[in-house]
Parts: C-alpha cells; structure tokens; sequence
C-alpha cells in the first residue's frame, strides 16, 4: 500500500515505515503530524485517485530530527567585466517516519 501525499508544497510517494526527508517542518522532535492532502492511494492494486484530493484519506507521521542538508554553492561571473559574486547556504529539513496510511 502506498499514497502520494503533498507535503510542505512538494509530492512524495510513501509507504508505511518509510523514512523521508521533507522541507522544515514547524513541529518538536518525537511529535506526530498528520498530511490531509492525499493525491492519490494504492492499496494492493485498488487505487483511489483524488479530485483534487482523496476525501477522508489521511497520512499521519513521526517527526524523528531536524538537520540541514549539503552545502549549495552558488557562484555568478560575468566574463570580461571583473565581476565575480560566491554565495551558499544549506537547506533545512525535517527527517519523518511513516507511520499509518488511512484511506
């Protein structure tokens, strides 16, 4: 059984105990959440696609850590002009476990 679920603007397929990284979550460490915006759910064959979501359906997780991904380096130049400009950063994410999938 899976579902594609929207989460923090981005679409994720998950499956039950599935671990993922998704955008900062604004939720304490060892919180549990729940995602209504279920797209879509496939359980052993049956799917059930949303309009433009699935009514009812709902997919509830475990926040297990907050922490920060690679480092992204951004760097500009404009040929011949003497212009040269290095920036980056690193993006936050919340790591959460799928824990059930109701539909």
């Amino acid at each position: 059984m899976y579902a594609i679920v929207d989460i923090a603007g981005q679409q994720f397929k998950v499956e039950k105990d599935q671990q993922i990284f998704v955008h900062r979550l604004a939720s304490e460490e060892g919180a549990k959440v729940d995602f209504d915006q279920v797209l879509l759910i496939d359980n052993n064959g049956k799917v059930q696609v949303g309009t433009p979501t699935v009514s009812g359906a709902s997919v509830s997780a475990k926040v297990l850590s907050h922490l920060k991904g690679d480092k992204v380096i951004v760097f500009k130049k404009k040929r011949r002009k003497g212009y040269q400009k290095s920036n980056g950063h690193r993006q936050q994410f919340t790591k959460i476990q799928i824990e059930s999938i109701k539909g």
